[in-house]
């Protein structure tokens, strides 16, 4: 089923900010031997859902209608691309990171379902930077309009605090998270706090396939595939936000 743009990412929008309890988030990575592979970063919220029925709550009315639609971000900025243009620079260019991604909605509050997975293809790993940080700036898109000859948009992009760069060579893959600008930084944990005995019990969960068995990782936590190939890393929300630094690891693979 198919809805408009706008109220697609409206939707998505309405779910992550109400996505505060039990909610599961995979950055999942395919990597091929060529370096060639590709990235989704899945979020699910179908328990929430669950507990606010339980609670009495109801669910937002534009949710209520069942949804399971694929969204291209680079037909979306097609058809905006008018009022996109008036958008200042840096503005543009984080939209123009999207642009090779697409989603996959699947709302349905009968069946307690809430799932939204973003995937792109990519030939170099080292390409990739903070996919979720960029897919959450993609509600900028569907609120963008022209007043006066000005671009127009209530939702303002987010800028990170931090950087996440990937690297696969010599055997070995890294994942490295450094925070950029410790005053913003500080300013979201502030924010945080508000939100932050809701997101209790919330995972993220790294789930990252290679060509050849694992041979060891840094992050003593994690779990691995039957053939070895994939590993497998759940932490807590929380650690994600609080300290990124800390999902920062290494992977080294059998020659």
């Amino acid at each position: 089923m198919y809805c408009s743009t706008k109220r697609m990412f409206f939707l998505l929008i309405t779910a992550i900010s109400l996505a505060c309890t039990s909610c599961n988030f995979t950055e999942e990575i395919f990597i091929e031997e060529n370096g060639n592979g590709k990235i989704a970063v899945k979020f699910d919220g179908s328990q929430l859902l669950q507990v606010m029925e339980e609670s009495g709550a109801k669910t937002p009315k534009e949710s209520q209608k069942a949804i399971d639609s694929i969204i291209s971000f680079k037909e979306v900025f097609a058809s905006k691309k008018d009022s996109i243009a008036l958008l200042p620079k840096e503005e543009q260019e984080k939209l123009k990171r999207l642009e090779p991604f697409t989603m996959h909605m699947v709302m349905n509050a009968e069946e307690k379902l809430m799932k939204f997975d973003m995937f792109s293809t990519f030939e170099n790993i080292n390409t990739i930077g903070n996919v979720l940080n960029d897919f959450l700036n993609a509600s900028s898109v569907s609120s963008t309009e022209t007043v006066n000859g000005k671009a127009k948009s209530p939702v303002k992009s987010q800028s990170p605090s931090s950087e996440v760069k990937y690297n696969f060579s010599n055997n070995i893959f890294t994942r490295k998270v450094k925070i950029t600008d410790q005053e913003l930084f500080e300013s979201s944990l502030k924010d945080l706090k508000q939100m932050e005995s809701f997101l209790a019990g919330s995972t993220y969960t790294f789930k990252y396939h290679f060509p050849r068995k694992i041979k060891s990782t840094s992050a003593t936590d994690a779990t691995f595939s039957q053939d070895g190939k994939t590993l497998i890393y759940e932490v807590d929300y929380l650690s994600v936000v609080k300290d990124p630094e800390s999902t920062s690891f290494e992977v080294e693979l059998e020659r």
